[in-house]
Protein backbone atom coordinates (compact mmCIF):
# COMPACT_ATOMS: atom_id res chain seq x y z
CA UNK A 1 0.00 0.00 0.00
CA UNK A 2 2.85 2.36 0.80
CA UNK A 3 4.31 1.67 -2.63
CA UNK A 4 0.92 2.30 -4.19
CA UNK A 5 0.53 5.62 -2.34
CA UNK A 6 4.03 6.65 -3.37
CA UNK A 7 3.28 5.78 -6.99
CA UNK A 8 -0.04 7.62 -6.77
CA UNK A 9 1.70 10.68 -5.36
CA UNK A 10 4.08 10.76 -8.32
CA UNK A 11 1.14 10.43 -10.70
CA UNK A 12 -0.76 13.24 -8.97
CA UNK A 13 2.38 15.37 -9.02
CA UNK A 14 2.70 14.75 -12.75
CA UNK A 15 -0.96 15.65 -13.34
CA UNK A 16 -0.75 18.81 -11.24
CA UNK A 17 2.46 19.77 -13.03
CA UNK A 18 0.92 19.19 -16.45
CA UNK A 19 -2.13 21.27 -15.52
CA UNK A 20 0.03 24.11 -14.18
CA UNK A 21 2.38 24.06 -17.16
CA UNK A 22 -0.61 23.97 -19.49
CA UNK A 23 -2.14 26.99 -17.78
CA UNK A 24 1.13 28.94 -17.83
CA UNK A 25 1.70 27.92 -21.44
CA UNK A 26 -1.79 29.03 -22.49
CA UNK A 27 -1.31 32.38 -20.76
CA UNK A 28 2.08 32.87 -22.40
CA UNK A 29 0.89 31.85 -25.86
CA UNK A 30 -2.25 33.94 -25.47
CA UNK A 31 -0.22 36.99 -24.49
CA UNK A 32 2.16 36.42 -27.40
CA UNK A 33 -0.75 36.18 -29.85
CA UNK A 34 -2.36 39.31 -28.40
CA UNK A 35 0.87 41.28 -28.81
CA UNK A 36 1.31 39.98 -32.34
CA UNK A 37 -2.29 40.87 -33.13
CA UNK A 38 -1.83 44.35 -31.66
CA UNK A 39 1.28 44.94 -33.76
CA UNK A 40 -0.54 43.88 -36.93
CA UNK A 41 -3.66 45.96 -36.27
CA UNK A 42 -1.59 49.04 -35.39
CA UNK A 43 0.57 48.58 -38.48
CA UNK A 44 -2.44 48.11 -40.75
CA UNK A 45 -4.15 51.19 -39.35
CA UNK A 46 -0.99 53.27 -39.81
CA UNK A 47 -0.64 52.03 -43.40
CA UNK A 48 -4.25 52.96 -44.14
CA UNK A 49 -3.83 56.39 -42.55
CA UNK A 50 -0.70 57.03 -44.57
CA UNK A 51 -2.45 55.84 -47.72
CA UNK A 52 -5.34 58.25 -47.08
CA UNK A 53 -2.86 61.09 -46.61
CA UNK A 54 -1.21 60.26 -49.94
CA UNK A 55 -4.60 60.26 -51.65
CA UNK A 56 -5.26 63.76 -50.30
CA UNK A 57 -1.81 64.99 -51.35
CA UNK A 58 -2.61 63.83 -54.91
CA UNK A 59 -5.93 65.67 -54.73
CA UNK A 60 -7.89 62.41 -54.75
CA UNK A 61 -10.75 61.41 -52.51
CA UNK A 62 -9.75 58.47 -50.29
CA UNK A 63 -11.99 55.38 -50.46
CA UNK A 64 -14.53 54.98 -47.68
CA UNK A 65 -12.50 52.41 -45.76
CA UNK A 66 -9.42 54.64 -45.85
CA UNK A 67 -11.43 57.64 -44.66
CA UNK A 68 -12.78 55.55 -41.79
CA UNK A 69 -9.27 54.35 -40.94
CA UNK A 70 -8.06 57.96 -41.02
CA UNK A 71 -10.79 58.99 -38.61
CA UNK A 72 -10.02 56.07 -36.30
CA UNK A 73 -6.31 56.89 -36.36
CA UNK A 74 -6.96 60.53 -35.44
CA UNK A 75 -9.29 59.55 -32.62
CA UNK A 76 -6.94 56.92 -31.22
CA UNK A 77 -3.92 59.19 -31.35
CA UNK A 78 -5.65 62.49 -30.46
CA UNK A 79 -4.50 64.11 -33.70
CA UNK A 80 -5.69 67.54 -34.84
CA UNK A 81 -6.54 67.91 -38.52
CA UNK A 82 -4.73 70.90 -39.96
CA UNK A 83 -6.99 73.09 -42.07
CA UNK A 84 -5.76 76.20 -43.91
CA UNK A 85 -7.98 79.28 -43.28
CA UNK A 86 -7.81 81.68 -46.25
CA UNK A 87 -7.54 85.40 -45.46
CA UNK A 88 -9.93 87.79 -47.23
CA UNK A 89 -9.21 91.46 -48.02
CA UNK A 90 -11.91 94.15 -48.01
CA UNK A 91 -11.42 96.90 -50.64
CA UNK A 92 -11.39 100.49 -49.28
CA UNK A 93 -12.77 103.59 -51.02
CA UNK A 94 -12.05 106.32 -48.45
CA UNK A 95 -9.74 107.66 -45.87
CA UNK A 96 -11.85 106.34 -43.11
CA UNK A 97 -11.40 102.92 -44.53
CA UNK A 98 -7.71 103.49 -44.88
CA UNK A 99 -7.52 104.60 -41.28
CA UNK A 100 -9.54 101.69 -40.17
CA UNK A 101 -7.37 99.41 -42.25
CA UNK A 102 -4.29 100.89 -40.64
CA UNK A 103 -5.70 100.21 -37.19
CA UNK A 104 -6.87 96.78 -38.18
CA UNK A 105 -3.50 96.07 -39.78
CA UNK A 106 -1.86 96.67 -36.44
CA UNK A 107 -4.40 94.47 -34.68
CA UNK A 108 -4.09 91.92 -37.42
CA UNK A 109 -0.36 91.72 -36.91
CA UNK A 110 -0.90 90.91 -33.27
CA UNK A 111 -3.59 88.40 -34.11
CA UNK A 112 -1.42 86.85 -36.78
CA UNK A 113 1.48 86.54 -34.39
CA UNK A 114 -0.71 84.81 -31.85
CA UNK A 115 -2.27 82.71 -34.58
CA UNK A 116 1.13 81.73 -35.87
CA UNK A 117 2.14 80.63 -32.41
CA UNK A 118 -1.06 78.57 -32.17
CA UNK A 119 -0.52 77.12 -35.61
CA UNK A 120 3.07 76.34 -34.69
CA UNK A 121 2.03 74.56 -31.54
CA UNK A 122 -0.63 72.69 -33.50
CA UNK A 123 1.90 71.72 -36.15
CA UNK A 124 4.45 70.56 -33.58
CA UNK A 125 1.87 68.38 -31.89
CA UNK A 126 0.90 66.77 -35.16
CA UNK A 127 4.50 66.49 -36.32
CA UNK A 128 5.52 64.79 -33.06
CA UNK A 129 2.81 62.20 -33.55
CA UNK A 130 3.91 61.67 -37.13
CA UNK A 131 7.50 61.03 -36.13
CA UNK A 132 6.50 58.53 -33.47
CA UNK A 133 4.04 56.42 -35.44
CA UNK A 134 4.46 56.97 -39.15
CA UNK A 135 8.15 57.53 -39.79
CA UNK A 136 8.75 53.81 -40.38
CA UNK A 137 6.25 53.71 -43.27
CA UNK A 138 7.49 54.12 -46.83
CA UNK A 139 5.43 55.12 -49.88
CA UNK A 140 5.89 53.94 -53.47
CA UNK A 141 3.94 55.13 -56.54
CA UNK A 142 3.35 52.40 -59.11
CA UNK A 143 2.46 52.24 -62.74
CA UNK A 144 -0.30 49.97 -63.91
CA UNK A 145 2.35 47.37 -64.69
CA UNK A 146 3.57 47.48 -61.10
CA UNK A 147 6.82 49.31 -61.85
CA UNK A 148 7.72 52.12 -59.41
CA UNK A 149 7.56 55.62 -60.85
CA UNK A 150 8.16 57.73 -57.80
CA UNK A 151 9.93 57.18 -54.53
CA UNK A 152 9.29 60.22 -52.33
CA UNK A 153 11.44 59.05 -49.44
CA UNK A 154 15.05 60.12 -49.27
CA UNK A 155 16.03 56.54 -48.52
CA UNK A 156 15.07 54.09 -51.23
CA UNK A 157 12.38 51.76 -49.84
CA UNK A 158 12.21 48.03 -50.58
CA UNK A 159 10.70 47.32 -53.98
CA UNK A 160 8.43 44.29 -54.10
CA UNK A 161 7.80 43.23 -57.68
CA UNK A 162 4.99 40.72 -57.26
CA UNK A 163 2.47 40.38 -60.13
CA UNK A 164 -0.07 38.86 -57.74
CA UNK A 165 -0.14 42.01 -55.62
CA UNK A 166 -0.67 44.20 -58.70
CA UNK A 167 -3.38 41.93 -60.10
CA UNK A 168 -5.30 41.82 -56.81
CA UNK A 169 -5.04 45.59 -56.33
CA UNK A 170 -6.30 46.30 -59.85
CA UNK A 171 -9.13 43.79 -59.57
CA UNK A 172 -10.32 44.27 -55.98
CA UNK A 173 -9.21 47.86 -55.53
CA UNK A 174 -6.60 47.08 -52.91
CA UNK A 175 -4.28 44.37 -51.60
CA UNK A 176 -3.00 43.87 -48.05
CA UNK A 177 -0.47 41.19 -47.21
CA UNK A 178 2.82 40.35 -45.52
CA UNK A 179 5.71 39.41 -47.80
CA UNK A 180 9.21 38.10 -47.23
CA UNK A 181 11.96 40.09 -48.96
CA UNK A 182 15.49 38.66 -49.05
CA UNK A 183 17.83 40.84 -47.03
CA UNK A 184 14.92 42.89 -45.62
CA UNK A 185 12.86 40.33 -43.79
CA UNK A 186 9.09 40.54 -43.45
CA UNK A 187 7.27 43.57 -44.84
CA UNK A 188 3.62 44.52 -44.44
CA UNK A 189 2.34 45.99 -47.73
CA UNK A 190 -0.85 47.88 -48.54
CA UNK A 191 -1.47 48.54 -52.25
CA UNK A 192 -4.37 50.67 -53.53
CA UNK A 193 -5.65 51.49 -56.99
CA UNK A 194 -5.91 55.27 -57.27
CA UNK A 195 -8.30 55.50 -60.21
CA UNK A 196 -5.94 57.93 -61.91
CA UNK A 197 -3.59 57.28 -64.76
CA UNK A 198 -0.48 58.45 -62.94
CA UNK A 199 0.11 57.00 -60.51
CA UNK A 200 -2.13 54.00 -61.18
CA UNK A 201 -1.44 52.59 -57.74
CA UNK A 202 -0.01 53.65 -54.41
CA UNK A 203 1.82 51.32 -52.07
CA UNK A 204 2.57 51.88 -48.39
CA UNK A 205 4.70 49.47 -46.44
CA UNK A 206 6.49 48.89 -43.19
CA UNK A 207 9.45 46.72 -42.29
CA UNK A 208 8.48 44.37 -39.47
CA UNK A 209 12.02 43.62 -38.28
CA UNK A 210 11.61 45.60 -35.05
CA UNK A 211 8.30 43.90 -34.26
CA UNK A 212 9.73 40.46 -35.01
CA UNK A 213 12.71 41.25 -32.80
CA UNK A 214 10.41 42.35 -29.97
CA UNK A 215 8.33 39.17 -30.30
CA UNK A 216 11.46 37.00 -30.33
CA UNK A 217 12.72 38.72 -27.19
CA UNK A 218 9.35 38.07 -25.59
CA UNK A 219 9.64 34.39 -26.55
CA UNK A 220 13.05 34.21 -24.87
CA UNK A 221 11.55 35.84 -21.80
CA UNK A 222 8.70 33.31 -21.82
CA UNK A 223 11.19 30.43 -22.13
CA UNK A 224 13.23 31.66 -19.16
CA UNK A 225 10.10 32.34 -17.13
CA UNK A 226 8.63 28.97 -18.10
CA UNK A 227 11.78 27.10 -17.05
CA UNK A 228 11.88 28.85 -13.69
CA UNK A 229 8.15 28.33 -13.21
CA UNK A 230 8.47 24.62 -14.05
CA UNK A 231 11.09 24.09 -11.35
CA UNK A 232 8.91 25.94 -8.86
CA UNK A 233 5.79 24.06 -9.95
CA UNK A 234 7.50 20.68 -9.46
CA UNK A 235 7.89 21.39 -5.74
CA UNK A 236 4.42 22.89 -5.47
CA UNK A 237 2.86 19.92 -7.28
CA UNK A 238 4.71 17.46 -5.05
CA UNK A 239 3.50 19.32 -1.98
CA UNK A 240 -0.10 19.45 -3.24
CA UNK A 241 -0.04 15.74 -4.07
CA UNK A 242 1.20 15.00 -0.56
CA UNK A 243 -1.57 17.13 0.89
CA UNK A 244 -4.16 15.36 -1.26
CA UNK A 245 -2.97 11.91 -0.17
CA UNK A 246 -2.49 12.91 3.45
CA UNK A 247 -5.87 11.54 4.65
CA UNK A 248 -5.34 8.26 2.78
CA UNK A 249 -1.83 7.90 4.20
CA UNK A 250 -3.11 8.62 7.69
CA UNK A 251 -5.91 6.06 7.33
CA UNK A 252 -3.44 3.48 6.02
CA UNK A 253 -1.04 4.09 8.90
CA UNK A 254 -3.88 3.75 11.39
CA UNK A 255 -4.96 0.51 9.74
CA UNK A 256 -1.42 -0.86 9.87
CA UNK A 257 -1.14 0.09 13.53
CA UNK A 258 -4.45 -1.59 14.27
CA UNK A 259 -3.51 -4.80 12.44
CA UNK A 260 -0.15 -4.94 14.18
CA UNK A 261 -1.62 -4.28 17.62
CA UNK A 262 -4.54 -6.64 17.08
CA UNK A 263 -2.23 -9.42 15.91
CA UNK A 264 -0.06 -9.03 18.99
CA UNK A 265 -3.08 -8.93 21.27
CA UNK A 266 -4.53 -12.09 19.70
CA UNK A 267 -1.43 -14.13 20.42
CA UNK A 268 -2.03 -14.29 24.17
CA UNK A 269 -5.67 -15.55 24.09
CA UNK A 270 -4.81 -17.97 21.28
CA UNK A 271 -1.98 -19.40 23.35
CA UNK A 272 -4.29 -19.79 26.35
CA UNK A 273 -7.04 -21.39 24.27
CA UNK A 274 -4.59 -23.81 22.69
CA UNK A 275 -3.02 -24.73 26.02
CA UNK A 276 -6.45 -25.32 27.59
CA UNK A 277 -7.69 -27.41 24.65
CA UNK A 278 -4.48 -29.44 24.58
CA UNK A 279 -4.71 -30.13 28.32
CA UNK A 280 -8.36 -31.13 28.01
CA UNK A 281 -7.59 -33.41 25.08
CA UNK A 282 -4.88 -35.23 27.05
CA UNK A 283 -6.95 -35.51 30.21
CA UNK A 284 -10.25 -36.54 28.58
CA UNK A 285 -10.96 -40.03 27.26
CA UNK A 286 -11.58 -40.32 23.56
CA UNK A 287 -15.12 -39.44 22.53
CA UNK A 288 -17.22 -36.54 21.34
CA UNK A 289 -15.48 -34.13 23.69
CA UNK A 290 -12.09 -35.07 22.31
CA UNK A 291 -13.28 -34.38 18.75
CA UNK A 292 -14.46 -30.92 19.79
CA UNK A 293 -11.16 -30.22 21.48
CA UNK A 294 -9.31 -31.39 18.35
CA UNK A 295 -11.37 -28.94 16.27
CA UNK A 296 -10.45 -26.17 18.69
CA UNK A 297 -6.76 -27.01 18.33
CA UNK A 298 -7.05 -26.97 14.54
CA UNK A 299 -8.75 -23.58 14.62
CA UNK A 300 -6.08 -22.28 16.94
CA UNK A 301 -3.41 -23.45 14.50
CA UNK A 302 -5.25 -21.71 11.65
CA UNK A 303 -5.66 -18.49 13.61
CA UNK A 304 -2.05 -18.58 14.76
CA UNK A 305 -0.91 -18.94 11.15
CA UNK A 306 -3.23 -16.09 10.08
CA UNK A 307 -1.89 -13.81 12.82
CA UNK A 308 1.68 -14.58 11.73
CA UNK A 309 0.81 -13.73 8.12
CA UNK A 310 -0.89 -10.48 9.10
CA UNK A 311 2.08 -9.45 11.20
CA UNK A 312 4.46 -10.25 8.35
CA UNK A 313 2.41 -8.24 5.85
CA UNK A 314 2.19 -5.36 8.30
CA UNK A 315 5.97 -5.30 8.65
CA UNK A 316 6.44 -5.55 4.89
CA UNK A 317 4.04 -2.67 4.24
CA UNK A 318 5.82 -0.54 6.82
CA UNK A 319 9.24 -1.50 5.39
CA UNK A 320 10.28 -2.75 8.82
CA UNK A 321 11.30 -6.24 7.68
CA UNK A 322 15.06 -6.37 7.32
CA UNK A 323 16.43 -8.46 4.46
CA UNK A 324 19.78 -10.20 4.83
CA UNK A 325 20.80 -10.29 1.17
CA UNK A 326 23.63 -12.69 0.38
CA UNK A 327 24.80 -14.98 -2.45
CA UNK A 328 22.82 -18.23 -2.38
CA UNK A 329 23.57 -21.42 -4.29
CA UNK A 330 20.33 -22.29 -6.09
CA UNK A 331 20.90 -26.05 -6.08
CA UNK A 332 21.36 -26.14 -2.29
CA UNK A 333 18.25 -24.03 -1.75
CA UNK A 334 16.19 -26.30 -4.02
CA UNK A 335 17.33 -29.40 -2.11
CA UNK A 336 16.38 -27.90 1.26
CA UNK A 337 12.99 -26.74 0.04
CA UNK A 338 12.05 -30.01 -1.68
CA UNK A 339 13.06 -31.99 1.40
CA UNK A 340 10.63 -29.93 3.50
CA UNK A 341 7.64 -30.68 1.25
CA UNK A 342 8.59 -34.21 0.15
CA UNK A 343 6.32 -35.94 2.68
CA UNK A 344 3.37 -33.78 1.66
CA UNK A 345 4.07 -34.56 -2.00
CA UNK A 346 4.28 -38.29 -1.32
CA UNK A 347 0.97 -38.15 0.52
CA UNK A 348 -0.66 -36.60 -2.54
CA UNK A 349 1.14 -38.89 -5.01
CA UNK A 350 2.74 -35.91 -6.71
CA UNK A 351 6.33 -35.95 -7.93
CA UNK A 352 8.67 -32.99 -7.59
CA UNK A 353 11.51 -32.57 -10.07
CA UNK A 354 14.37 -30.10 -9.84
CA UNK A 355 16.71 -28.77 -12.45
CA UNK A 356 20.02 -28.41 -10.66
CA UNK A 357 22.08 -25.34 -11.43
CA UNK A 358 25.28 -23.98 -10.01
CA UNK A 359 24.08 -20.40 -10.35
CA UNK A 360 24.06 -17.91 -7.51
CA UNK A 361 21.22 -15.60 -6.59
CA UNK A 362 21.42 -12.57 -4.31
CA UNK A 363 18.55 -12.83 -1.84
CA UNK A 364 17.57 -13.46 1.77
CA UNK A 365 17.92 -17.22 2.27
CA UNK A 366 15.13 -17.58 4.83
CA UNK A 367 12.66 -15.40 2.95
CA UNK A 368 13.41 -16.93 -0.45
CA UNK A 369 12.84 -20.40 0.98
CA UNK A 370 9.58 -19.10 2.45
CA UNK A 371 8.52 -17.88 -1.00
CA UNK A 372 9.31 -21.25 -2.61
CA UNK A 373 7.41 -23.10 0.13
CA UNK A 374 4.34 -20.92 -0.48
CA UNK A 375 4.47 -21.58 -4.22
CA UNK A 376 5.08 -25.33 -3.81
CA UNK A 377 2.25 -25.56 -1.29
CA UNK A 378 -0.15 -23.95 -3.79
CA UNK A 379 1.08 -26.24 -6.56
CA UNK A 380 0.55 -29.35 -4.40
CA UNK A 381 -3.00 -28.24 -3.52
CA UNK A 382 -4.02 -27.82 -7.17
CA UNK A 383 -2.12 -30.75 -8.71
CA UNK A 384 -4.03 -34.06 -8.74
CA UNK A 385 -2.52 -37.44 -7.87
CA UNK A 386 -0.08 -38.61 -10.51
CA UNK A 387 0.82 -35.07 -11.46
CA UNK A 388 4.23 -33.46 -11.38
CA UNK A 389 5.83 -30.24 -10.19
CA UNK A 390 9.04 -28.95 -11.71
CA UNK A 391 11.37 -26.54 -9.94
CA UNK A 392 14.03 -25.05 -12.24
CA UNK A 393 16.38 -22.10 -12.57
CA UNK A 394 18.58 -20.58 -15.24
CA UNK A 395 20.74 -17.50 -15.61
CA UNK A 396 19.62 -14.61 -17.83
CA UNK A 397 22.28 -11.92 -17.84
CA UNK A 398 22.16 -10.00 -14.57
CA UNK A 399 19.12 -11.95 -13.43
CA UNK A 400 18.46 -15.45 -12.15
CA UNK A 401 15.16 -16.85 -13.42
CA UNK A 402 13.37 -19.36 -11.16
CA UNK A 403 10.34 -21.27 -12.40
CA UNK A 404 7.75 -23.33 -10.53
CA UNK A 405 5.60 -25.32 -12.98
CA UNK A 406 2.89 -27.89 -12.30
CA UNK A 407 0.56 -30.13 -14.30
CA UNK A 408 -2.48 -29.23 -12.24
CA UNK A 409 -5.90 -28.04 -13.31
CA UNK A 410 -4.71 -24.54 -14.15
CA UNK A 411 -6.33 -21.22 -13.30
CA UNK A 412 -9.15 -19.49 -15.12
CA UNK A 413 -7.84 -16.31 -16.84
CA UNK A 414 -10.39 -14.17 -14.99
CA UNK A 415 -8.62 -14.95 -11.71
CA UNK A 416 -5.08 -14.12 -12.84
CA UNK A 417 -5.25 -10.31 -12.27
CA UNK A 418 -6.44 -10.86 -8.68
CA UNK A 419 -4.18 -13.66 -7.47
CA UNK A 420 -1.95 -11.29 -5.51
CA UNK A 421 -4.86 -9.50 -3.83
CA UNK A 422 -5.11 -10.10 -0.12
CA UNK A 423 -7.62 -12.74 0.98
CA UNK A 424 -8.42 -13.55 -2.67
CA UNK A 425 -8.92 -17.28 -3.12
CA UNK A 426 -9.59 -19.51 -6.09
CA UNK A 427 -11.99 -22.36 -5.32
CA UNK A 428 -9.95 -25.29 -3.97
CA UNK A 429 -10.30 -28.83 -5.35
CA UNK A 430 -12.99 -30.97 -3.75
CA UNK A 431 -10.46 -33.42 -2.32
CA UNK A 432 -8.43 -30.64 -0.66
CA UNK A 433 -9.06 -30.64 3.08
CA UNK A 434 -6.50 -27.94 3.86
CA UNK A 435 -7.47 -24.37 4.57
CA UNK A 436 -5.98 -21.23 3.09
CA UNK A 437 -6.36 -17.67 4.31
CA UNK A 438 -5.72 -16.15 0.87
CA UNK A 439 -2.57 -14.32 1.97
CA UNK A 440 0.10 -16.68 0.64
CA UNK A 441 0.64 -15.15 -2.80
CA UNK A 442 0.34 -11.62 -1.39
CA UNK A 443 3.12 -12.40 1.07
CA UNK A 444 5.21 -14.07 -1.63
CA UNK A 445 4.92 -11.05 -3.93
CA UNK A 446 5.85 -8.58 -1.18
CA UNK A 447 8.80 -10.72 -0.07
CA UNK A 448 10.07 -10.99 -3.65
CA UNK A 449 9.78 -7.24 -4.24
CA UNK A 450 11.52 -6.52 -0.93
CA UNK A 451 14.50 -8.49 -2.27
CA UNK A 452 14.56 -6.61 -5.57
CA UNK A 453 12.83 -9.34 -7.58
CA UNK A 454 9.62 -9.79 -9.53
CA UNK A 455 6.96 -12.45 -10.01
CA UNK A 456 4.71 -13.34 -12.92
CA UNK A 457 2.06 -16.06 -13.29
CA UNK A 458 0.77 -17.68 -16.46
CA UNK A 459 -1.71 -20.54 -16.56
CA UNK A 460 -3.68 -22.63 -19.03
CA UNK A 461 -6.87 -24.21 -17.65
CA UNK A 462 -6.61 -28.00 -17.74
CA UNK A 463 -2.85 -28.00 -18.45
CA UNK A 464 -1.16 -26.36 -15.50
CA UNK A 465 0.41 -23.21 -14.13
CA UNK A 466 3.85 -21.63 -14.45
CA UNK A 467 5.17 -19.09 -11.96
CA UNK A 468 8.22 -17.09 -13.05
CA UNK A 469 10.48 -15.44 -10.49
CA UNK A 470 13.37 -13.10 -11.25
CA UNK A 471 16.09 -12.23 -8.73
CA UNK A 472 19.37 -10.37 -9.13
CA UNK A 473 22.19 -12.78 -9.90
CA UNK A 474 25.11 -12.79 -7.48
Amino acid sequence: MWTMLSSLRWKLTFLYLLAAIGLVGLMGIGTYLLIDRYFQQTTDLALQYKMASEFRILGLTPPTELAQAESTWLQNNSRVVLQATPTTSVPSNGKESDSENDDEESDSDDDNNSGNESDSEEYLENDHGYDADLAAIFVVSLEETGDPILIPNTISPPIVNDPTIVANALQAGYDLRTVEVPGKGRIRLLTYRTGAKVPAMLQTGRLLADQVRALNQYLVFLAILGSSATIFLVFVSWWLAGRSLGPAQKAWDQQQTFVSNASHELRTPLTLIRATADYGLRSQPKGQQSELLTDILNECDYMDHLVDDLLLLSRLDAHRLKMELEPIVISDLFSETVRQVSKLAQAGSVSIETNSTNGLVRADRVRLRQVLLILLDNALRFTPAGGAIRLSAHSAGKWMQIEVADTGRGIDPKHLPHLFDRFYQVAAPENDASRSNGLGLSIAKRLIEAQGGSIRIESIPGKGTRIHLAFPAA
